[in-house]
């Protein structure tokens, strides 16, 4: 994997095979930031990755200039691979967060101005995660909520619906 732009643009990081991880590829994430770069700017934005994985949002969000970038992940190979890559790449305004996604967002207090969401794609309760994010008001004004899902998901009837992409195998449905 490889990061697309900004300051960190070219850095590479392999994670082991032995992550439970399904990694957006880089030709679906150069497509996902670039609807993102027409609307918004992501100087001195927080944003938080939900299902973080590899962290490869993350590290996007952030060479990008996010101040701040939240992760969460269950699997704790996962959540320490993204706490090493980050140490490796000299970053220090990522907080990893080892949590169920969904214990984390009862909590969860802070307006976020991104949220990305990938998570698998046969996980219950996917058609949830907007519901949940927007009723704690976790999306900043004008920022944006942003699920990665299968083609088996329709996100399109939800009132905080912005538009759908599909990019190969990958659906990206953007939430304002």
């Amino acid at each position: 994997m490889r990061i697309v732009s900004g300051y960190l643009r070219g850095r590479r990081f392999s994670p082991a095979g032995h992550l439970p991880v399904r990694p957006t590829t880089d030709f679906a994430k150069e497509s996902l930031f670039n609807i993102l770069n027409n609307h918004i700017d992501f100087h001195q934005m927080k944003a938080l990755d939900l299902f973080a994985g590899t962290g490869n949002i993350s590290f996007e969000l952030i060479s990008r200039g996010c101040i701040s970038v939240t992760s969460i992940d269950t699997n704790f190979k996962c959540t320490d691979f993204i706490k090493r890559t980050a140490e490796a790449f000299n970053i220090d305004n990522l907080q990893v967060i080892k949590t169920n996604v969904f214990n984390f967002l009862k909590f969860a207090a802070a307006p976020y101005d991104v949220i990305f969401a990938d998570p698998p794609y046969d996980m219950e309760h996917i058609d949830s995660l907007p519901d949940l994010i927007f009723e704690k008001k976790l999306v900043a004004e004008n920022g944006f909520l942003v699920i990665e899902h299968s083609r088996d998901h329709d996100f399109s009837s939800h009132p905080h619906f912005f538009e759908h992409r599909l990019y190969g195998k990958v659906n990206f449905t953007f939430f304002r």
